[in-house]
């Protein structure tokens, strides 16, 4: 379950990071205030490397009770 779910946060993060996916998001939630605090290098890359970090401790955490 965590490595799906790291996976899915990383991904919708790269897009988010990518893309102009996150202005289009919050701007059709009529959250349009936000885009300045999050719409951000320094905010978006850690959520990215933190998703990251949870999909590989997830995969090997499956790894370890597989065997």
């Amino acid at each position: 379950m965590m490595a799906w779910a790291g996976g899915v946060g990383a991904g919708f993060a790269a897009l988010c990071c990518f893309t102009g996916l996150l202005p289009f998001l919050l701007t059709a939630l009529g959250l349009t205030s936000l885009v300045p605090l999050i719409y951000r290098d320094s905010v978006l890359f850690p959520v990215f490397g933190i998703c990251l970090i949870i999909m590989g401790v997830g995969l090997w955490l499956r790894r370890k009770t597989s065997n």
